[in-house]
């Protein structure tokens, strides 16, 4: 399930601005540390440049100013990333991306929003994380991209499907009780089989098996030539 844009303030104790604690115990693992990178929620002004870590589970961005300033957003919550170098999209090239919230009917933050207090942020449904570097956006894209891989989208278990299609041996021996395997409720649609009406069934494959009246008609035709000329 898709989680949004989250807060993300643990920190180590390394360097000035510490690194972000992971989830190593799960198998989480740094991807890429990429520095001097500024984030833009929404339509919201660009924080000041910060640090960009990408990691096998998630996306984290922390100020190097301000230690209790820092966001995160799990690649499940991804939905589309791209290089975007297009001014008149945005002033800086930049990596684009979409973020699922998990609710259809949120509206992405206002830029009547600016500041941090009125900051929500399970509204943001854009990111984008912009390097004082151009020449390292494909870099960052390329492991986004790897990152994003690792977390397909899990697939929802489709509700069993039936199969009324049915031989004539798989329907006798359904009715004949032979085959362990089936039961009365593997063929409640069957044609000849309505409400438990198992001697309907049986005539029924009887006619599929016996009559002779479906024969191909122009071999009946021949035959009946065949009679003519004797």
């Amino acid at each position: 399930m898709a989680g949004g844009l989250k807060l993300f303030t643990e920190r180590s104790d390394d360097g000035a601005a510490g690194t972000p604690v992971l989830d190593t115990a799960s198998g989480e693992e740094l991807m890429h540390v990429q520095s001097n990178v500024s984030i833009v929620l929404g339509n919201r002004p660009p924080e000041s440049p910060g640090t960009l870590y990408l990691s096998t589970k998630q996306v984290v961005w922390l100020s190097d100013t301000d230690r209790t300033k820092g966001y995160s957003v799990d690649f499940l919550s991804v939905s589309l990333h791209a290089v975007s170098r297009d001014p008149e999209a945005f002033d800086s090239p930049c990596l684009y991306t979409q973020i699922d919230t998990g609710d259809e009917d949120d509206d992405s933050e206002s830029c009547d929003s600016e500041s941090s207090e009125t900051l929500d942020l399970s509204k943001i449904t854009e990111m984008r994380l912009v390097p004082t570097d151009p020449a390292q956006l494909d870099t960052i894209f390329n492991i986004f991209c790897e990152c994003a891989e690792l977390n397909p989208e899990p697939v929802e278990e489709e509700e069993e499907q039936h199969n009324w299609i049915f031989s004539a041996d798989q329907l006798g021996a359904a009715i004949d009780g032979d085959d362990p395997e089936w039961d009365d409720s593997q063929i409640p649609f069957t044609i000849g089989y309505s409400n438990g009406d198992h001697d309907l069934a049986s005539s029924v494959l009887e006619l599929q098996i016996n009559d002779q009246r479906f024969e191909d008609a122009e071999e009946m035709e021949s035959d009946s030539s065949d009679d003519h000329r004797q």
